[in-house]
């Protein structure tokens, strides 16, 4: 998700300023834990979003204080907002920076690839670990929504400690192949084609 679309979604519900904003994204998403934006990346989306006329500022008085800058949703922000709730999300699961380092690792002999999986699973365990304690002392009463997602990150972790076992599993087979090289390309000129 785009911290811009978030922003757009927040702002349907009610003009905000930008602090606002950020307290209202951390709440739902679960807190920085989660998903860490910046406050300002708050503001830097506000700016592009109103440079491109999707939300337009108005500047309030405050007691004793510099003005509140209030931020809300145009008719145009409200278009693309519906335009995004109707697309499906693209996912990248190749996009992958353990599995890189593990290539490169195994091509370059830099490092021993047992032990790269081996913190990798550490790591994973941690989180797991983690995303289970703040699962456990939610309320699903009042905190569902919440539970449903840490119980996609969940699963997402699991599926990453299946993953590294058939990585170990199959190491000795990967280590035989050789890594992908890109096509060699000629270089140079094209020759010329001679007159018929």
């Amino acid at each position: 998700m785009s911290v811009r679309h978030a922003v757009l979604g927040l702002l349907a519900q009610r003009p905000r300023h930008g602090y606002e904003l950020h307290a209202a994204f951390e709440a739902v998403v679960g807190g920085a834990q989660n998903w860490d934006v910046k406050p300002a990346q708050i503001y830097t989306t506000l700016a592009r979003l109103e440079e491109n006329g999707l939300v337009v500022k108005d500047s309030v008085a405050q007691d004793g204080g510099p003005e509140k800058r209030v931020y809300a949703i145009t008719e145009e922000g409200r278009s693309a907002l519906r335009a995004w709730y109707q697309a499906a999300v693209e996912r990248e699961h190749q996009r992958d920076e353990f599995f890189i380092k593990l290539m490169l690792c195994l091509g370059a002999g830099a490092s021993d690839p047992q032990q790269i999986i081996q913190v990798q699973r550490g790591k994973l365990y941690q989180d797991l670990h983690a995303v289970t304690v703040q699962r456990a002392r939610l309320n699903a009463r009042y905190e569902l929504a919440r539970i449903l997602l840490l119980d996609k990150t969940i699963m997402y972790l699991e599926a990453d400690l299946r993953w590294l076992e058939m990585i170990q599993a199959r190491l000795n087979e990967i280590e035989r192949q050789a890594l992908p090289e890109p096509e060699p390309r000629p270089r140079g000129r094209p020759k010329k084609i001679a007159d018929l």
